[in-house]
């Protein structure tokens, strides 16, 4: 066993929580499953498979669920490995874990992996791929930075890597539950565009020991969000389907570039209008109406 735990969030992911930890058992030492009170079998399947299972009421966003387990798990490997239950590594990723992970410098305190989307059954290689993300780090070095939405590991010392090989963000779930996630996820998404809009939080926008890529990714957002509604979503559709290819992966990929690039992009740009109809650009008011509206705190 490598010197690795395993951190899997879930809520109502008895359709995935099986394969997830299948998965990671063959190389982490410890998997533990935090679970913000699933109504289903997700902790009674979790517990078979001997992960360790401990219920946390969902705090409202996934970073302070992961920094909450990172302050109150008993956590004594050297590594920590953070997956969605409807991940999982792909083979080559776990040999390289298993070849590498053992002789890192002590320097390197974080590890950035290519992340895959599979859709309808899909790889989608064009259009999006590869997703980077540091997903896992050295005990006591990252913790999860607070955002509404895209939030990242953040490392606190040390330089990250890249592993060479994928993990797989393949859920199984139906069209119509990834539109109603979507929908909720509108809003949240609207806040942190009008967060950087406005300046709101005021939070300090400056590079943090993030990795590249996410640096990268969160300056591009920053160009999105200013640039005219509606039409951003749209450009960002073209964009994805025809200038990075999406419409070579078929039928599949055209749903993917039109409901994720575009469809909810223009979800998240209705929501934002609706806001400033009511709010206008006062920062305060804002705020008050995504509190007493949506419960979100900015």
């Amino acid at each position: 066993m490598l010197n690795i735990t395993v951190i899997i969030l879930t809520f109502n992911e008895e359709l995935h929580i099986r394969r997830c930890i299948d998965n990671v058992k063959e190389f982490a030492k410890e998997i533990y499953v935090i679970d913000s009170l699933s109504t289903d079998n997700t902790a009674t399947i979790a517990e078979s498979m001997g992960a360790k299972v401990i219920p946390h009421k969902w705090p409202g966003n996934q970073a302070a669920q992961f920094n909450w387990a990172l302050d109150n798990i008993d956590i004594k490997t050297e590594w920590i490995l953070r997956l969605d239950a409807d991940e999982y590594l792909l083979p080559e990723l776990i040999t390289e874990l298993k070849e590498k992970t053992p002789n890192l410098e002590k320097s390197i305190t974080g590890v950035t992996f290519k992340r895959r989307h599979i859709f309808l059954g899909r790889w989608m290689k064009r259009g999006t791929y590869p997703v980077m993300i540091l997903r896992m780090f050295r005990k006591g070095k990252a913790v999860c930075e607070q955002r509404l939405m895209d939030e990242h590991i953040e490392l606190l010392e040390g330089e990250n890597i890249t592993f060479e090989n994928d993990f797989v963000d393949h859920n199984l779930n139906d069209l119509s539950w990834w539109a109603q996630k979507h929908v909720g996820y509108a809003v949240r998404e609207a806040a942190e565009l009008l967060d950087i809009e406005f300046n709101i939080t005021g939070n300090d926008t400056g590079e943090r020991n993030l990795s590249e890529k996410t640096l990268k990714k969160r300056k591009l957002k920053l160009k999105y969000a200013k640039k005219p509604l509606f039409w951003r979503s749209f450009a960002y559709f073209c964009y994805r389907y025809f200038f990075k290819l999406g419409f070579l992966e078929g039928k599949e990929g055209f749903l993917w570039s039109f409901l994720q690039g575009w469809w909810y992009r223009t979800l998240v740009d209705a929501k934002v209008y609706e806001i400033k109809k009511v709010c206008g650009n006062d920062k305060e008011k804002i705020k008050m109406h995504l509190k007493d509206n949506y419960n979100i705190t900015l």
